[in-house]
């Protein structure tokens, strides 16, 4: 989790009464809602509403919105050319599911329109790797601004609305996780603070900036996802009439170009490019960085049979040493059961480079992804052969 932050206004100790100042309407305290995880076990956040977050006008069942999955195939590598996919709906519900497994789903979002009504995901946290695009997510924890290759990490139950300067720069990938999102524990010490020598710390996360609560009764929508089960619930008020916060859950912002590579005097494994993890995946961020330095390094990736996990691989920005035939805004999918490696004639292309531009970001499963309908219009049945 990230770490301990306050805003705005909050009683001297939890549970006690939070008194308004005269003109408050209502039992003349401030309304409080604890939201944790885990139960009661893990960490959480207390906030302070001017009314109480249980108003709830009408609920109204929606369509649900079940992926297709593809039929199974023959055990294969994967080349996806996501770049042209088609601008359609908001962020929210213009999603194009690529890959799925019980732990997470994978998508593309290319928006047309603005987001117009409230957002809640209840089952999942949502990490939201901006391409491109810059605006600000605004909860009732406040506004986290974000910019280009901002990865954005939204914990479950966050009611929120996106806001874009431009929808037409607006460009994502998307990770929905069952499990909850957070950072490599090797990261932490046992005081909870980042170690000295982890690839980042507490100053590189920019959490929510203070908004001033919105008083107004009326009817407020939020669309409410539990899985593929869709619910609209119609508020009496802004969800948006929080006074004060404390706590370690809260929507926050890490840009990748933050991200500090460890490098070595040959090629280092990818867990050092780890940026999140949850029990059924991790991040890495394949930042820009100096490469190997003995003389005799071979410095693009040795190949590698995926043994326990699938290797999906979203291709942002620069040359990507090891690989012949990717284009920007590619994703690559190397499954358990098969060697994958460099491409001919990229070893010898590296031997006197000294850095790499590349940027990209790797998410490994420890269960295999399945392909939706969605990605067999996308995919380079060329790729597997590439090797040759």
């Amino acid at each position: 989790m990230p770490q301990y932050l306050q805003r705005g206004s909050i009683p001297p100790k939890r549970h006690i009464a939070h008194r308004t100042s005269p003109g408050y309407q209502g039992e003349g305290i401030f309304y409080e809602e604890v939201i944790s995880t885990e139960g009661f076990h893990r960490a959480y956040s207390i906030a302070y509403h001017l009314r109480p977050p249980t108003r709830v006008l009408a609920i109204n069942a929606m369509p649900p919105k079940p992926v297709a999955m593809a039929e199974p195939d023959a055990l294969r590598h994967i080349h996806l050319k996501t770049s042209k996919i088609m601008r359609v709906q908001d962020a929210i519900h213009g999603r194009l599911p690529l890959f799925q497994n019980a732990d997470v789903r994978i998508t593309r979002s290319r928006p047309a329109l603005e987001q117009e009504l409230f957002y809640r995901n209840t089952a999942q946290d949502e990490l939201w790797f901006v391409r491109s695009g810059t605006g600000r997510l605004l909860s009732m924890f406040g506004s986290v601004p974000f910019r280009d290759l901002d990865y954005l990490v939204i914990p479950r139950c966050t009611t929120f609305k996106i806001e874009f300067d431009a929808i037409d720069q607006a460009d994502l990938l998307i990770v929905e996780s069952r499990g909850t999102i957070g950072f490599p524990s090797r990261y932490m010490n046992p005081d909870g603070q980042f170690r000295l020598g982890a690839p980042f710390c507490e100053r590189d996360l920019r959490g929510p900036q203070w908004v001033e609560p919105v008083d107004s009764e009326g009817s407020y929508v939020v669309e409410l996802r539990d899985g593929d089960r869709w619910t609209q619930y119609i508020l009496g008020n802004h969800p948006f009439d929080v006074v004060g916060w404390d706590g370690l859950v809260y929507p926050f912002a890490f840009n990748a170009l933050d991200f500090e590579p460890i490098t070595g005097m040959v090629h280092q494994p990818p867990p050092i490019h780890q940026t999140f993890q949850t029990d059924g995946f991790v991040v890495c961020t394949f930042a820009p960085r100096m490469l190997d330095t003995h003389p005799e390094a071979i410095k693009v990736p040795y190949a590698h049979s995926n043994v326990e996990s699938d290797e999906l691989l979203y291709y942002v920005a620069g040359q990507f040493g090891s690989r012949r035939g990717v284009e920007l805004d590619s994703i690559t999918l190397h499954p358990h059961g098969i060697p994958h490696g460099p491409h001919p004639g990229t070893i010898a292309a590296s031997r006197d480079a000294k850095r790499t531009d590349e940027l990209a970001v790797m998410i490994d499963t420890f269960r295999p992804l399945h392909r939706t309908e969605a990605s067999l219009a996308l995919d380079d049945p060329s790729y597997p052969f590439s090797w040759l």
